[in-house]
């Protein structure tokens, strides 16, 4: 909170009200993500809120107070649009159309597995330019502060250690389940699926690659979910990019963030003491 008050607020984990089938392989990663990303800007918005971020100065009636509300309300819902609708551009549609373009010029070029390949790497780039540029704003570099204490956390509690903030500095920040090392184990498995995507034409093949969003989703999942529970070569080698790119999007905490971390972790141990829905 803005006056150093640590806020905890609980709300109800929407696992438990699920039908059973959304908790199957393949199928319960799709669910997950949905819920993160649900769950992720609602607290956003909260914490903004708790943070002073809107307007210090409330307004004076209560009628006045719900317009401010609505015309927040709406804002962000355009800014979420605007941003989903970017997204599609930059990591779906550009990369198809950039090599139709290449393939005119060389058409010896023009095969499924290079289609494929060339897409993924180029979403991939664009990803990383994105958080490294990002990261450069005072801001988005506290979160990733933050980001870092919730992995020491998370590493200290599976030692089986007490949660202080001298055991929780100690742990390392890179975790395997980390939602940045999902996000790249997505873009490799749309690498795949790219490949076996036979249609050329940006538009259409576009849309093919939007319908096969929940395949990626759950293979991605089911991935991470590995690298959290067995550790081989295998899963060393498909978890360190993500591990590589955590050293952009995690930072050193501060103690009062650590504090918060152990907080947040110890409100959530009792209801998920197995960890099976971090």
């Amino acid at each position: 909170h803005v006056s150093g008050e640590m806020v905890t607020e609980q709300w109800d984990n929407p696992v438990n009200s699920r039908p059973a089938f959304t908790r199957w392989p393949f199928v319960r990663g799709i669910f997950n993500f949905i819920d993160s990303m649900r769950y992720g800007y609602k607290c956003l918005m909260r914490s903004a809120e708790l943070s002073g971020l809107e307007e210090e100065e409330k307004p004076a009636t209560e009628e006045e107070q719900k317009k401010n509300q609505a015309f927040f309300n709406v804002l962000m819902v355009v800014a979420a649009v605007l941003g989903v609708g970017i997204a599609l551009v930059l990591f779906m549609y550009l990369p198809s159309q950039l090599f139709y373009w290449l393939t005119r010029a060389v058409p010896s070029i023009d095969q499924p597995h290079w289609r494929g390949i060339f897409e993924g790497v180029l979403r991939i780039a664009i990803f990383v330019g994105y958080v490294m540029l990002i990261s450069c704003m005072k801001d988005i570099r506290r979160t990733f502060q933050y980001h870092g204490a919730e992995h020491k956390t998370i590493f200290c509690y599976e030692k089986g250690l007490e949660l202080t903030v001298e055991n929780v500095r100690a742990q390392s920040r890179f975790h395997p389940r980390c939602g940045t090392s999902f996000l790249i184990l997505m873009l490799l498995v749309g690498i795949v699926v790219s490949i076996l995507i036979p249609i050329a034409q940006p538009i259409p093949r576009t849309v093919v690659k939007l319908l096969m969003i929940p395949l990626v989703v759950g293979v991605g999942y089911e991935l991470i979910k590995l690298a959290g529970r067995v550790d081989n070569a295998l899963t060393r080698a498909f978890s360190a990019p993500g591990l590589w790119l955590q050293r952009i999007t995690t930072r050193e905490p501060e103690d009062g963030m650590i504090e918060c971390a152990i907080a947040s972790l110890k409100a959530v141990i009792p209801e998920d003491p197995e960890g099976d829905n971090w």
